[in-house]
C-alpha cells in the first residue's frame, strides 16, 4: 500500500500545480487582430474575452457585415491563442503528456 499512498500524494501535488496554472492562467492575456489591425480583441487564459477595440475607420452603418466578420475573426483568433496559452502551460507540468481531463 505503500505505493499507492506515495501515487495519491502526486496526485494531489499534481492537483495543486494545475490549480496555480489556472490562476496564473487567468491573469495572463493575449491578443488577436483582424483587418489590418482594425479590430483588437483581448482575452485571458481563461478564455474570456476581455477587451475589443474598433477603429472608427471601419465603422460603416451601410456595412455591418463586414464590421461583424472582422469582430467574429478577431475573437475566433483571441479564443484559440488563450487555449494555446493554456496548453502550452500545462506542457510544463504534464511533461506533455495528454491526460484525459488535465488538458484544456
Amino acid at each position: 500500500m505503500k505505493g499507492f499512498g506515495n501515487m495519491l500524494k502526486e496526485a494531489q501535488k499534481l492537483q495543486a500545480q494545475l490549480e496555480a496554472l489556472r490562476e496564473e492562467a487567468a491573469k495572463k492575456k493575449v491578443e488577436a487582430t483582424a483587418g489590418g489591425g482594425m479590430v483588437t480583441v483581448e482575452a485571458n487564459g481563461n478564455g474570456e474575452i476581455v477587451s475589443i477595440k474598433i477603429e472608427r475607420e471601419v465603422i460603416n452603418p451601410e456595412d455591418a457585415q463586414m464590421l461583424e466578420d472582422l469582430v467574429l475573426a478577431a475573437c475566433n483568433e483571441a479564443l484559440r491563442k488563450s487555449r494555446e496559452l493554456v496548453q502550452a502551460e500545462m506542457g510544463k507540468i504534464t511533461g506533455g503528456l495528454r491526460i484525459p481531463g488535465l488538458t484544456a
